[in-house]
């Protein structure tokens, strides 16, 4: 078989309308929760059955937002290096791939009988709202979990380091689930690495909120939360 034709079987459903502010890797924040909504064709309870039996699994999805040129290269700059470093392709974990699919593993919260059908609710994806998903698998901890491997060069900055404060008014126009979800969001750091702009306004969408902020030293200030409209002018 020399090529293989993918379709999804469901999309998940998260807070994250843009790839900018998504966490780098799953698991980091498990406060975050996504929705998998199967497919109409894969509705079939019977597919989940005893699927509940497991702590956590993998998702096998595509990353949808890529706007690259077509082809591919055998070289990247993680943003993990400052983004002047080029690695391997198959060295890195960059979407910019000969086929575009992501691997995430998430922790399976539940699972709940809904109009869309039964659907799965996890958390900590790193995944755009509406990311297609190709399959699911259990996550088996006896041969998926491996203690002593290398971190590679993944791990050369401290995750989580960033001290997040709110401006009153910022803070007042989320509730509070929300906001301890979003302050562990900014605390990741989401720019890019190689950027380091002290009074630069970044602006990011969060569920149905636009949030302006601004990184100095090591402080993010949210000064702005705003509802978000759609094109139509609809919040």
């Amino acid at each position: 078989m020399d090529e293989l034709n993918l379709k999804p079987i469901a999309y998940i459903r998260t807070d994250f309308p843009e790839k900018f502010g998504i966490p780098r890797q799953s698991g980091i924040i498990p406060e975050i929760k996504g929705k998998i909504v199967f497919e109409p064709e894969f509705r079939d309870a019977n597919a989940l059955r005893e699927i509940e039996q497991y702590t956590h699994l993998w998702l096998i999805w595509g990353f949808s937002d890529n706007r690259k040129k077509e082809g591919w290269e055998p070289t990247v700059r993680p943003p993990r290096l400052g983004g002047n470093v080029r690695v391997g392709v198959f060295a890195s974990r960059s979407p910019y791939r000969p086929n575009p699919l992501g691997l995430t593993v998430v922790k399976l919260e539940k699972t709940e009988d809904t109009k869309e059908g039964k659907v799965l609710i996890v958390s900590g994806p790193d995944m755009k709202d509406m990311t297609p998903i190709y399959d699911i698998k259990p996550y088996l901890p006896y041969v998926d979990a491996i203690p002593e491997a290398s971190d590679g060069f993944a791990l050369n900055k401290k995750e989580g380091s960033l001290k997040v404060e709110f401006e009153p008014r910022a803070a007042s126009a989320m509730d509070e689930e929300k906001r301890i979800v979003l302050e562990k969001v900014l605390s990741q750091d989401p720019r890019p690495q190689y950027q380091d702009e002290p009074g630069r306004i970044y602006k990011m969408s969060f569920g149905n909120m636009e949030i302006e902020f601004t990184v100095e030293n090591d402080r993010v200030l949210v000064r702005n939360v705003e509802k978000r409209t759609d094109k139509s002018g609809k919040s």
